[in-house]
């Protein structure tokens, strides 16, 4: 492999002042971090002059692409005519009205209220508050755990994170807290025994579940978190008649579903909301990302009324209502999902997911052929390719080898940028990408697929 270029002047400015997120911090001063300069359509521009087809939406949320002049002029006209003000203490501003509304309008079930948040993490945590909150206002002071899953991401503050079912963010961050519960991960590939079928893989899972809400109490049990597809552990999309299946466990029991949409939202999946697409019927959703096409930081919980009476009886008891965020509902967020959700309805967005989704799957089932790859899924414009030492045995790399992360540095040597998760390398395309401009991210994949294949015979890691 070529060795690297000797860091710029920007590039060494970077590595002595920015502590960077999801990165090998003790290899950064080694291999430097890619400063972007600019972005149009779906590419990426880097300061060294390199074009990149962003693949990943930058993290799943640039759905619209980078420049688009529509987003722009919103985000100018509200700077000019109102570049922040809040919505604490009975204040508010037109723009956060309007995207509440909005929301509320194109809500998969019935929603009272929207509560503003600046991120995914955030809208996580507050739906555990509520749930608290509102199990509190109806006198049920012990029915207060959350069960998260295996795999699961949910964010990164502390109770977010410890929703969160990852390894690394959990080891040295002494997370998780006390009640979070982890149910078992609907990943049929890797968690089926041999021979079960997906029909009698889901029938395992939900007794599993059931077992364990009778195991803990179901009198101790508020909620239920749950991505339709699971984004950064592994996109993983689960068997069709999952969701239908744990569903009625949660209803008999009187848990909340709460359903994380933050990767899912706003047409990813090919609906407007991945609970649609993968059947699943929420109580409330977090929404962010998509929710502005990255152009500011916004998050929302889309809370139903039985949640914002409870609110409404707290407040009552406190003279207030004790929760709120400084840039929840800031006016340029509220403007620019006001303005996203006008362009994907006026764009047919949804349209041209699903008009796209039969290439991606196509392009997708195409490398499951190849020997590296264990399994890939998909579902609309998000997917994952998950690589295996061997194909047979479905045996993963070891993961000090770093074969998922060398690929990934290929992918940006062939001009794209994809996102290793594990042992998984991710897709997630801005919705506007072509046809041909997908056929050509694939193409370039492939042969960093090929680079790391040659890699691997050359370094011996399938031994």
């Amino acid at each position: 492999m070529n060795s690297l270029p000797p860091l710029s002047n920007l590039e060494t400015r970077d590595v002595e002042s920015l502590l960077h997120p999801y990165t090998p911090i003790h290899r950064l001063r080694s291999i430097g971090a890619m400063v972007m300069e600019r972005g149009a359509g779906v590419h990426v521009y880097d300061t060294r002059g390199r074009a990149y087809i962003e693949g990943m939406s930058g993290l799943w949320c640039a759905g619209l692409g980078f420049g688009d002049e529509e987003m722009v002029e919103a985000a100018i006209e509200q700077m000019r005519t109102l570049p922040f003000y809040h919505v604490f203490g009975a204040k508010s501003t037109e723009p956060a009205i309007e995207l509440a509304e909005k929301l509320k309008e194109i809500a998969p079930m019935p929603v009272s209220r929207v509560l503003f948040t600046s991120s995914g993490s955030e809208a996580n945590d507050t739906q555990v508050k509520l749930a608290w909150y509102y199990n509190n206002a109806l006198g049920r002071p012990n029915k207060k755990k959350i069960i998260s899953r295996v795999k699961a991401y949910h964010g990164v503050t502390v109770m977010a994170g410890s929703l969160t079912g990852l390894p690394a963010n959990h080891l040295n961050w002494d997370l998780p807290v006390d009640r979070v519960l982890h149910a078992d991960c609907p990943h049929h590939y890797r968690y089926a025994k041999d021979g079960e079928t997906e029909v009698e893989f889901v029938s395992r899972l939900a007794n599993s579940l059931r077992e364990l809400i009778e195991r803990e109490g179901p009198d101790t049990i508020a909620a239920m978190i749950a991505e339709p597809v699971m984004g950064a552990g592994g996109v993983i999309v689960p068997p069709k008649d999952y969701f239908p299946a744990i569903q009625p466990i949660l209803e008999e029991h009187d848990i909340l579903f709460i359903d994380d949409e933050v990767i899912n939202g706003f047409g990813r999946t090919g609906n407007w909301w991945g609970c649609q697409t993968l059947g699943m019927k929420p109580t409330t959703i977090s929404a962010a990302k998509q929710l502005t096409a990255a152009y500011a930081p916004l998050g929302a919980v889309l809370v139903p009324e039985e949640i914002y009476q409870a609110c409404v009886d707290n407040s009552a008891a406190a003279g207030t209502f004790g929760h709120g965020f400084t840039y929840g509902g800031h006016p340029l967020g509220c403007a620019l999902g006001v303005k996203a959700i006008e362009i994907y309805q006026k764009r047919d967005i949804l349209g041209r997911v699903r008009a796209l989704a039969p290439v991606f799957a196509a392009r997708l089932t195409r490398i499951a052929e190849h020997p590296l790859v264990g399994e890939t899924r998909f579902c609309g414009l998000v997917g994952g390719a998950e690589l295996v030492a061997d194909k047979a045995t479905k045996r993963p790399f070891d993961p000090k080898q770093g074969v998922a992360a060398q690929l990934s540095r290929f992918v940006e040597n062939h001009g794209a940028i994809l996102r290793s998760l594990g042992d998984t390398i991710a897709f997630c395309p801005p919705m506007i990408i072509t046809e041909a401009e997908l056929n050509e991210l694939f193409d370039r994949f492939e042969r960093a697929l090929a680079d790391t294949e040659a890699w691997v015979h050359k370094e011996g890691l399938r031994a």
